[in-house]
């Protein structure tokens, strides 16, 4: 799995950053209490992806993991998590449950509700996340499952926890060119787990009208920089007619076009003020993003945010006077 982080390689002093923000950049944003002082943290965490799946696994002194309202509030990519348990124990608290995750078990919970995860005995777990929308289930499943400890009373459960549990140190899959084929797979055999425990056949009949639109959503977020994004090409990719896409996209109170744009003007203005903002124009940043038109990129940008990207970047990124 790569990258890895390990502790023994960093100051005390860094220590708690520097975990902190590759988690949030690769996981999930959560407030962390380590229990030991910084320079007694022992920390050894890898990062991977397979297609839009992300997984991490951790071996790491005792810890405390807060998922906090405000956080869960500001969420723009629901996904719900598993977390599998290897050795000595864990705490999920979600919705008003908590689970006592014991080895060989694991536990679903949702970033879009609060949560702690709580690690007395020190970290020993693998952990994925999957777009919410790409299980396609429905909202009261999920929330009747998060916080719910599968395993030994489920023979699906017990499939999936060996199947993940493999999955997550497969390094070699990872970095194969096969890696994706087993994307599909993996969504189906969490859907399988977490249907088959719910135990109501009902609920898993109709789920994917119910999330189409997380499901869209995901979709453009995947798809913002292609340029040749339109309503045509969304619709098709869900076999939906285009009337049908607005209407779905309506009742979340999405505007297809003021979206894409939206995310799109951020993703440019976050590069132009980053550190490789100077290393190409403002057009290819534009292009870069969906904006095969420099001159209405320009309009766009001054329009949305009261300063030309060209003003944003020298702003960000002063020439030198020598």
């Amino acid at each position: 799995m790569s990258p890895v982080l390990d502790t023994a390689f960093m100051a005390p002093q860094d220590r708690e950053e520097v975990l902190r923000h590759a988690l949030w950049e690769s996981m999930v944003a959560v407030d962390i209490d380590h229990r030991p002082p910084a320079e007694d943290i022992s920390v050894r965490v890898g990062f991977d992806a397979i297609g839009p799946l992300r997984i991490c696994s951790a071996r790491a002194t005792a810890a405390t993991l807060r998922r906090t309202e405000r956080l869960a509030r500001e969420d723009e990519e629901p996904a719900v998590f598993l977390s599998l348990q290897t050795t000595g124990t864990s705490l999920v608290v979600q919705n008003g449950r908590q689970c006592l995750l014991r080895p060989g078990d694991f536990a679903v919970y949702e970033s879009t509700a609060p949560y702690t995860l709580l690690f007395d005995e020190g970290i020993d777990d693998h952990f994925f996340r999957f777009p919410r929308g790409a299980l396609a289930l429905p909202e009261r499943l999920l929330r009747d499952l998060a916080a719910v400890p599968l395993g030994s009373d489920n023979p699906v459960a017990r499939l999936a926890f060996t199947y993940f549990s493999q999955l997550a140190v497969s390094d070699a899959l990872h970095q194969s060119v096969h890696a994706d084929a087993v994307v599909e797979p993996s969504i189906e055999l969490l859907r399988a787990a977490l249907t088959s425990q719910h135990g109501n056949a009902n609920l898993a009949k109709a789920p994917l009208e119910a999330t189409l639109s997380l499901r869209i959503t995901q979709y453009l977020r995947e798809h913002l920089a292609d340029p040749d994004l339109s309503a045509a090409r969304i619709a098709a990719a869900h076999d939906i007619s285009v009337r049908h896409l607005y209407a779905v996209l309506s009742r979340s109170g999405i505007s297809l076009g003021d979206w894409i744009r939206t995310r799109r003007l951020a993703a440019c203005r976050r590069e132009l003020a980053g550190p490789n903002g100077r290393l190409r124009t403002i057009a290819a940043t534009g292009r870069s993003w969906g904006f095969v038109d420099a001159t209405h990129f320009s309009k766009v940008f001054k329009q949305a945010y009261g300063i030309s990207p060209r003003a944003w970047r020298d702003q960000n990124h002063p020439r030198s006077s020598a």
